[in-house]
């Protein structure tokens, strides 16, 4: 038996969202940038599947730009809206997703920007009443924070940031790759300029995501080549990834409250399982419901000899997960985010994020391993 408890890194696609890819695939192979009839009906599917999500989200369709991912959405936003605004002071937290962190130290260092990190409580909250102080004290700031922790869950008040940047004068940038199509966005209200979306965190295909961009705020491309996304993204559209997206956002939509719901239980169980049988477990970030994001479970388990292979029996145990961060994966490089929280170094840290598609039998197999592989040796 293998289980999967790494959504938080990518979701397997859902059925109904392959199967809308497919009869894209199969009946319409225009170029959406032609003008005859193949090129505008593949036209009008992309400009269907913008409206669809737009609505969504409560916004506009020309707010919604296709990208191919969460990455580029977040490099375009920071790179442009910084370097189209003149701006010359960031704002941004140690603990934030790397393509926002090293793509605003990368402008750190070419003399661009000077940058101000915030500081975080050992939940991973961060300090806003600190965001307050830097941006009396620096005119037009850039400020970035995401919504949700990708590796600790902890979430952070984006209506209480937005209101802050806007009294200020400052453009806010939110990683949302998280938690868009887990939880609903009013993009009407949200005072926010620029949020970010990645298909395959929400049972899509890999290679899609979009950049919002509020209508009050003017960039540049950052890929040029063609006129395509009004301009703003030059290269042929993944048509078919935008079907996906389209349709994996609607059907979260759709779905959300049930699945909020359930997933939400499938974490509180993990946790009451991992308790009984290990009592000097620790949890990583906010575990209050309000404060967390329900797909994301990080875990410190007791200092052992084994914490180096922990990952590693795991998946020969047949479990999938990580530890920390996704990206950092497979390399020797320690997670930033539990540094950044100081969370205890010698304590194996594994990060365990669920679906729709987990559980409780699942994780029964999860605690009954961990019970042979772990608990024996503490």
């Amino acid at each position: 038996m293998r289980v999967y408890f790494d959504n938080a890194a990518t979701t397997p696609i859902d059925k109904e969202v392959l199967k809308e890819m497919y009869l894209v695939m199969e009946n319409h192979f225009g170029n959406p940038s032609s003008i005859h009839a193949y090129g505008r009906e593949v036209r009008t599917i992309i400009e269907k599947a913008r409206k669809t999500i737009s609505g969504l989200l409560n916004t506009s369709p020309s707010q919604i730009f296709f990208t191919s991912g969460g990455t580029e959405a977040d490099n375009t936003a920071i790179r442009s809206g910084i370097i189209d605004h003149g701006i010359t002071h960031a704002i941004t937290s140690p603990i934030e997703h790397h393509a926002v962190v090293h793509t605003l130290q990368d402008m750190e260092k070419t003399g661009a920007i000077k940058l101000s990190f915030l500081e975080v409580d050992s939940k991973g909250n961060v300090n806003l009443e600190q965001l307050e102080d830097l941006l009396k004290t620096n005119k037009r700031s850039f400020v970035s924070l995401m919504q949700a922790n990708n590796e600790i869950g902890t979430i952070t008040d984006i209506e209480k940031v937005g209101e802050i940047c806007e009294k200020y004068d400052a453009i806010f940038h939110c990683d949302t790759v998280q938690t868009l199509g887990h939880y609903r966005h009013d993009l009407s209200k949200l005072k926010v300029h620029f949020m970010v979306c990645a298909a395959h965190k929400l049972h899509g295909p890999k290679g899609i995501g979009f950049l919002y961009v509020n209508h009050n705020i003017k960039i540049k491309p950052m890929i040029f080549g063609g006129s395509q996304e009004r301009n703003m993204r030059g290269g042929t559209e993944n048509v078919y990834g935008i079907v996906g997206l389209a349709k994996a956002m609607q059907m979260a939509y759709q779905n959300m409250d049930d699945h909020q719901h359930y997933i939400q239980g499938l974490k509180t169980y993990m946790m009451d399982q991992l308790i009984s049988i290990i009592p000097d477990i620790q949890f990583n970030g906010e575990t209050d419901p309000e404060k967390s994001l329900y797909t994301v479970l990080s875990v410190s388990f007791p200092e052992t000899e084994m914490a180096e292979m922990l990952l590693f029996n795991l998946d020969i145990a047949g479990i999938s997960a990580s530890g920390g961060s996704a990206c950092s994966s497979g390399t020797d490089i320690g997670s930033h985010v539990l540094y950044g929280i100081k969370a205890h170094p010698n304590r194996p840290a594994v990060r365990f994020s669920f679906s729709k598609f987990n559980t409780t039998g699942e994780i029964d197999f999860v605690i009954s391993k961990i019970k042979n592989l772990f608990l024996v040796r503490v």
